[in-house]
């Protein structure tokens, strides 16, 4: 189970996840880079076989014999899109429901069997796909696609689990709800911005739309929505291609298609600013804020000026936003910024916390920052260090042969070239400021665009944020999060 709390705070830069606040880094004391030893970086993502079964099964293998593992990754398209209408969180508790029983094994069977080979598997829902992903020994890779098999071929789908999965969710929301709200202020802004929208359902469901679902449902969805046609698996490690091969078409050769079509909806469109959602925890003493709007898609062309431009403005602990509420004004103990971009438009957004009693003076600063980065933008040496840091993060995301199956999956998910991850070095190297400053123009809303999405106490602070524009309230206690 990749649980509810990971699925929340998962990084946007994952397939299908929900926003969170970026990592806390001080670029300002990263040395200048060496632009041209980048530059002649052998590629990150070598060249891979692909390879189109007759059921329409795609698979990715890369050969990566340095260390004596193989790396499954598994793709089926979908997701929380897909949900029945009422019923999010289908896809979600179907995929904790995978492992729990597959072929000749029951729950704790099919977990001993692959903690005994040393192996791991997991498998999870977001927003636009079902994930699952293991490691093996390359010594019991036969093994490990043999049981990867029968966790998507042949589930049991046990109503006994799915109940305890479905209760231990709900009781995951609440707690979430009592203890750690922030976890769950992504989740109410999403529903607020998207409306009706498909994206503005939580992957994980609500309490309300949980109570719903029953075996049937998630019977249904697995032979409706899950299928050959939908999967992508991609394989990395020490193997051979052509054995591998023959392993993964004698494994899902002859496995269904899905029964019905992918859900088809448009890209949503970003809606006016002057809205607030203010979900009523009278319990708090802080006020959690986000505030953002429709932003762009993973296909937005400017990619590497747009992760700069957002590294300054809130992904780092020496971004502009950091910097003005927590460092010179001590409103917080963080603030950053999020872009989300998954297959549609997605979010961008800021997000902080506050004393109740600073709710306000918090909320002005953060859109006096925004305000100042479209009237000022980023400098010479603000944006040097700031590319020295993402060229040398990136390429820690392509060290080991899973992650390397991740990102080969993620490619073919997206419909992405090669020259997306290769090339991408290299655009952040000629990235300049003119074009950093069309990016900002492009993708972040101004101040008065914003809509604004807190959880804190009402009675405090009802009557101050009446200035940011018409409030809808919610309780926090409330079984949904539209």
């Amino acid at each position: 189970m990749l649980g509810l709390l990971a699925i929340v705070m998962a990084s946007c830069t994952t397939m299908d996840m929900q926003d969170a606040p970026p990592a806390v880094l001080e670029l300002s004391k990263l040395p200048s880079a060496d632009y041209s030893s980048y530059l002649n970086r052998p590629p990150l993502l070598p060249d891979y076989t692909r390879v189109v079964l007759d059921n329409g099964a795609v698979l990715l293998l890369l050969e990566k014999p340095e260390v004596p593992l193989v790396g499954f990754e598994v793709v089926i398209r979908g997701g929380s899109t897909a949900d029945p209408v009422g019923k999010a969180g289908t896809a979600y508790l179907l995929a904790d429901l995978l492992s729990k029983g597959a072929g000749n094994f029951d729950a704790a069977q099919f977990a001993a069997v692959v903690e005994g080979l040393g192996g791991d598997i997991s498998a999870g829902a977001g927003q636009e796909s079902l994930q699952a992903r293991g490691s093996f020994l390359s010594r019991d890779a036969a093994t490990g696609v043999s049981l990867l098999a029968d966790l998507l071929v042949r589930p049991k789908l046990d109503e006994d689990e799915l109940i305890k999965l479905r209760d231990r969710t709900v009781q995951f929301i609440k707690a979430a709800k009592e203890g750690s709200p922030n976890q769950l202020l992504s989740t109410y802004a999403k529903a607020f911005v998207y409306g009706d929208h498909p994206y503005a359902h939580a992957s994980f469901g609500s309490e309300q739309t949980l109570a719903q679902i029953g075996i049937d449902d998630v019977r249904d969805y697995y032979a409706e929505q899950v299928g050959a046609d939908r999967m992508i698996i991609s394989v990395t490690g020490d193997f051979d291609t052509d054995q591998m091969i023959s392993l993964l078409r004698d494994a899902f050769g002859n496995w269904r298609p899905a029964a019905a079509s992918l859900p088809q909806y448009e890209s949503a469109e970003s809606g006016p600013g002057g809205r607030v959602l203010l979900i009523d925890k009278p319990d708090a003493t802080q006020t959690y804020f986000w505030l953002g709007n429709i932003g762009v898609s993973k296909y937005f062309p400017q990619r590497a000026g747009l992760a700069l431009a957002n590294a300054k403005f809130g992904g780092s602990f020496g971004s502009m936003l950091n910097t003005a509420l927590r460092v010179e004004s001590g409103l917080t103990y963080g603030a950053g910024s999020s872009v989300s971009q998954p297959r549609m438009a997605g979010t961008v957004s800021i997000s902080s916390f506050t004393r109740t009693e600073t709710t306000v003076a918090a909320i002005d600063l953060a859109l006096e920052t925004l305000a100042s980065l479209h009237s000022d933008g980023i400098d010479a040496d603000g944006l040097a260090s700031i590319k020295a840091y993402l060229l040398g993060q990136f390429p820690l995301a392509f060290e080991t042969a899973p992650q390397l199956a991740r990102q080969m999956a993620q490619l073919e998910f997206y419909g992405l070239e090669t020259d997306y991850i290769n090339a991408y070095g290299k655009k952040l190297v000629q990235t300049d400021l003119p074009q950093i400053a069309e990016v900002i123009d492009t993708v972040f809303p101004q101040p008065d665009e914003m809509v604004l999405v807190m959880i804190g106490n009402a009675a405090a602070i009802r009557s101050d944020i009446k200035k940011y524009g018409s409030v809808t309230e919610k309780k926090i206690t409330d079984p949904t999060f539209n």
